[in-house]
């Protein structure tokens, strides 16, 4: 009996942990920062249609939206302003809202493009953080949209040379909140105390580009990864010093694509670059780095990938648009797509899924396979373009467009 009660216990903790988890999507790309659903079990049978729970307008922009505590936060933009949103998620309605004056004037060869925000923001121990696309830094109190600190680097991004302004995504490690700012003159890392907002550490170098880093630990060493306008780099999480640096240039500096980490091995993309793994290795303070791998007819542009064990599944910009699984051991290329698959995806996936969330709004689901691409369900999920990442959370789904945010369901 005994048994039986701690057993019983152990399996409701159990569904507790999984429903608490199901609820949280707390910045770029979800909680572990690289594309895994935690949580997800998929139906007996894939829904024709999937339900609209509720739509609601948010604004413009591509910052993806994230979720703490059934509370959605998004960050948009209206006009001159930039907006940052607290949403309900069962309701919909707004919990609370703040605007402050952000005027950024594109680029002319960014016509087509919104005026961002581009950054997605990032919650830590109940405080939010922004990033908007003229490089205001600001850190709210979630609960009540309250300003707790702000930084201002609006006058270090010039859009004749960062045109689509600041995009890279904020990252939070050990209390520690880290952002990079600049253009593609110069650039300033940054590493802050989350709470209070003063500075720990300033390595400056490259300018940042639009990619978002990622936190590993190599040779010991825990430290940021990230693409620059101009290269990848690793910087010490402890001191803030650089610890390693490879060119990685690119005719319009749109270094865009998230690192990825396999095993011990980085994974890095670019338009023009195409794909290449680099081995970092240490000999006592020398640090080294060695390209294992390079496929130049994977090269991705404005998605980046997820990792599957030795598997890479992605969309390379090659024949405008050609989804893709890649041996992350070798390189080697064990299928693709026709092609035209579209410019962009957001690509998320769980145990045996992957899901993808093209600009043109269709939500795809596929199997994970070696074989080749197997789709398992298409859907419609929006009327306008829909550039930010989807938040998938148990069987519901949200998705931002243009203008709107709207809860779907897969039930």
């Amino acid at each position: 009996m005994r048994f039986q009660l701690i057993f019983l216990l152990f399996v409701i903790l159990a569904a507790l942990t999984q429903r608490g988890n199901a609820q949280q999507w707390p910045q770029w790309r979800g909680p572990n920062r690289d594309g895994l659903i935690t949580s997800f079990s998929p139906p007996a049978k894939w829904p024709e249609k999937l339900t609209q729970k509720w739509k609601a307008p948010v604004g413009g922009g591509y910052s993806s939206p994230i979720v703490s505590e059934s509370i959605i936060y998004v960050h948009s933009s209206t006009t001159d302003q930039e907006t940052v949103s607290a949403i309900d998620l069962n309701t919909g309605k707004l919990v609370w809202s703040k605007n402050y004056a952000a005027p950024f004037v594109k680029n002319k060869y960014a016509k087509d493009m919104e005026k961002g925000p581009f950054s997605t923001p990032v919650i830590h121990r109940g405080l939010l953080f922004t990033l908007g696309s003229s490089g205001i830094l600001s850190c709210f109190d979630a609960k009540t949209g309250e300003l707790k600190w702000r930084k201002d680097y609006s006058q270090y991004a010039d859009t004749s040379k960062l045109f689509c302004g600041a995009a890279m995504s904020p990252v939070v490690d050990r209390d520690m909140l880290i952002v990079h700012v600049g253009d593609d003159r110069k650039g300033w890392m940054i590493a802050f105390n989350a709470e209070t907002g003063q500075e720990k550490w300033k390595w400056e170098g490259d300018g940042p580009g639009y990619a978002s880093p990622i936190i590993v630990e190599l040779e010991g060493e825990r430290q940021v990864v990230t693409l620059t306008d101009k290269s990848i780099i690793g910087i010490s999480i402890n001191s803030g010093a650089l610890l390693w640096k490879v060119a990685h240039p690119d005719e319009w500096n749109e270094n865009i694509v998230t690192p990825v980490l396999h095993e011990k091995t980085l994974i890095i993309s670019g338009v023009r670059q195409g794909t290449r793994a680099l081995r970092v290795s240490r000999d006592g303070d020398r640090w080294t780095t060695t390209q294992l791998w390079h496929n130049p007819k994977i090269a991705m542009y404005l998605s980046s990938p997820v990792l599957d064990g030795d598997y890479l599944y992605g969309l390379s910009q090659l024949r405008k648009g050609q989804l893709f699984c890649l041996n992350a051991r070798t390189g080697d290329v064990l299928w693709t797509t026709e092609g035209r698959d579209g410019l962009t995806a957001a690509i998320l996936h769980a145990t045996k899924l992957i899901f993808l969330l093209t600009d043109d709004a269709d939500l795809i689901i596929a199997n994970k396979s070696t074989k080749g691409f197997e789709q398992v369900a298409r859907y419609k999920v929006a009327d306008s373009p829909t550039w930010s990442c989807p938040v998938i959370l148990g069987r519901q789904i949200l998705v931002k467009d243009a203008s709107a945010l709207t809860l779907w369901s897969l039930e």
